[in-house]
């Protein structure tokens, strides 16, 4: 693959995911969190569960923490229970919004067409959408990764993507958890295509979309994921439930 041309990098984003964890005990971490936030250089987003995107929002209010939430629905409003649009996430004090997990893609069957559909309805309500993509294992080990990404990317991605309302975290599903981190080449050749691709499509706004790394990303390891070319910050899991974690990373970028 030709070499992809490195842009001066924007300033990095670390997004964190909490999952399905999180109870109205947990606000303690995000307290913490809030207070220490104004002295990092990056911009730092917590995507709690749904049940405290609004007590959150509320308690990080003055401060430079963001409050995203982890889904929304394609559809402003309608008859699917259980579902939360886009608008009620920013009602409810949402900056942002992850769409297109693995755990989504795969568990529930979401195809990158929904995906682009979840994101389009982000920028409807004035969300910033964190779109995820990532091969599994079996694929990884077919040579397939560069081609399933790119299809995930291409497929997720409207049209109308700015490096303003849009965040793109690569996460190889298998190192979701599981402490396995690729090799820094492997990375680097991930984010040095996606850029290409962004570069093709969006011309100078693909030069800016913010690309993020994801997968067992701890405070001992940022420093040097975020030193491989292209990767401009990172989608943290279970390492962003603890407060003093998540700013051991924000701290590295």
């Amino acid at each position: 693959m030709e070499s992809t041309p490195i842009v001066s990098r924007p300033r990095r984003l670390i997004a964190g995911n909490w999952k399905m964890n999180g109870t109205g005990e947990a606000l303690r971490e995000i307290e913490a969190m809030a207070a220490a936030a104004g002295d990092l250089a990056c911009d730092l987003v917590l995507c709690p569960p749904s049940t405290l995107v609004e007590r959150a929002a509320r308690l990080v209010r003055g401060t430079s923490l963001r409050i995203g939430a982890q889904d929304c629905h394609a559809q402003p409003a309608g008859a699917f229970t259980g579902d939360i649009s886009a608008e009620m996430l920013v009602e409810a004090g949402a900056s942002h919004v992850i769409v297109g997990h693995s755990e989504r893609r795969m568990a529930y069957a979401e195809a990158s067409a929904l995906v682009a559909a979840k994101t389009r309805a982000a920028y409807r309500a004035g969300l910033v959408a964190i779109i995820c993509v990532g091969e599994t294992e079996a694929e990884r080990d077919a040579g397939r990764a560069l081609g399933v990404v790119a299809e995930q990317l291409a497929g997720s991605l409207p049209d109308d993507a700015t490096a303003q309302n849009t965040a793109i975290a690569y996460e190889p599903v298998w190192a979701i958890g599981t402490g396995r981190v690729p090799a820094e080449e492997q990375i680097a050749e991930i984010h040095a295509a996606m850029r290409q691709g962004l570069l093709a499509r969006f011309s100078t706004a693909g030069a800016e979309m913010r690309l993020l790394y994801g997968g067992s990303v701890k405070a001992g390891n940022a420093a040097s994921i975020f030193a491989v070319p292209h990767v401009d910050g990172a989608l943290v899991g279970g390492a962003s439930l603890k407060a003093e974690d998540f700013l051991g990373i924000a701290r590295a970028a």
